[in-house]
């Protein structure tokens, strides 16, 4: 986007895995348009935003925008706001209580693999050089700042370590590098790295999606707990998900503490999250438990066949506000990240903010912060 809004400017894309590597290469595709915080003071319009960047850029990506259910099953969401479930709700659901439509909002799903590789292939064709398994250790701060990388040689175990310039940087962080946004991501209530849980069934009938509910092919979640949230794929399977790993409320950095770990490491923490097996431990009776609460949600879904089983890391943070800031060591710099949940359309929109903020091109406050 850069590239194409200041086509004099070199741009440098580092991944220090593969594109699409973390949440974006192992999401449902749910398409929201608010902030897991709901909206912020200057955000604007997510959705519209999301479908314009993606047409503009020659994005094919199967973006369908029919609203999203939000779905309840008190009088109340977690946030405590009132909410009343609607005189015909189209799902009556059982999950420890009565779960009915509340609401209808804005959003959609998008085919994520599509969006990746879409973007790439949109900023190699404008100019930008896209570096994948490159590391960037840390950041110095001067005019110009200096990135610390580290590459793997291929076909050698040593490492490749260079030194980057560059006028401006789009820290667009996953939740395996916090560590670059510095305060950002830290203080007393710092943010939370997890793994999320989803499965995907095997083919629905057209008689099995109207008994459910989904004949709309409304994506949906539920705004009080225990969350679900689920969508309908094109050829009639169903992608349900919910649970982490640690839990709600849980922190890894209190595990550590507990078992008197002689120092807690981010590096650590994202790496063991990216090797485990979702097939034991606590990542499998994750999975398990909403299998059966999906079983569980109706008489039609009770024997249905479950075909794929994954987990995929989220950056939970306090209070739910991402984050979309200057960094605090350099105005030059630009952090974005923390969508807890919520980046698939947020991540992109912002990206194209924070693009036309280095290009010049964006007037005004552009930061977002609490109301």
């Amino acid at each position: 986007m850069v590239k194409r809004l200041a086509p004099e400017k070199s741009v440098l894309v580092l991944e220090a895995e593969r594109v699409g590597n973390g949440a974006s290469g192992r999401t449902g595709g749910m398409v929201l348009a608010e902030t897991a915080a709901g909206n912020l003071p200057g955000l604007g319009d997510v959705v519209k935003g999301y479908d314009k960047i993606l047409r503009e850029l020659g994005v094919k990506a199967d973006l369908e925008l029919p609203g999203v259910w939000e779905l309840a099953r008190g009088p109340r969401s977690m946030e405590g706001k009132p909410v009343h479930a609607l005189e015909h709700s189209p799902i009556e659901w059982s999950d420890q209580g009565q779960l009915r439509v509340v609401n209808k909002v804005p959003g959609g799903s998008v085919n994520p693999g599509k969006v990746v590789s879409g973007l790439a292939q949109a900023a190699q064709d404008a100019g930008a050089q896209i570096s994948e398994y490159t590391v960037v250790e840390k950041l110095e701060f001067a005019n110009a700042v200096r990135l610390y990388l580290h590459r793997q040689r291929w076909g050698s175990r040593g490492l490749q370590r260079k030194i980057v310039a560059a006028e401006q940087v789009l820290i667009a962080t996953n939740a395996g590098s916090v560590e670059l946004g510095d305060d950002l991501f830290g203080g007393r209530e710092p943010a939370e790295t997890k793994l999320t849980f989803a499965l995907a069934t095997a083919r629905l009938s057209k008689k099995q999606l109207r008994e459910i509910g989904l004949r709309s092919g409304r994506p949906f979640y539920t705004v009080d707990l225990p969350y679900l949230w689920g969508r309908l794929l094109d050829d009639g399977r169903l992608i349900f998900g919910s649970g982490l790993v640690p839990a709600w409320g849980e922190s890894m950095r209190e595990e550590s503490r507990r078992k008197k770990a002689v120092k807690f490491s981010k590096e650590k923490l994202w790496s063991g999250l990216e090797r485990v097996d979702v097939r034991a431990g606590d990542a499998a009776e994750r999975l398990a438990s909403l299998e059966k609460r999906v079983r569980g949600l109706h008489p039609a879904l009770e024997k249905i066949r479950v075909t794929h089983r994954w987990g995929g890391p989220i950056l939970i943070t306090r209070e739910l506000l991402p984050v979309f800031r200057r960094h605090p060591q350099g105005a030059q710099v630009i952090v974005a990240g923390g969508y807890s949940g919520h980046g698939v359309a947020l991540s992109v929109y912002l990206g194209a903010r924070a693009a036309r903020v280095m290009a010049g091109k964006f007037a005004g406050e552009w930061e977002l912060k609490r109301r």
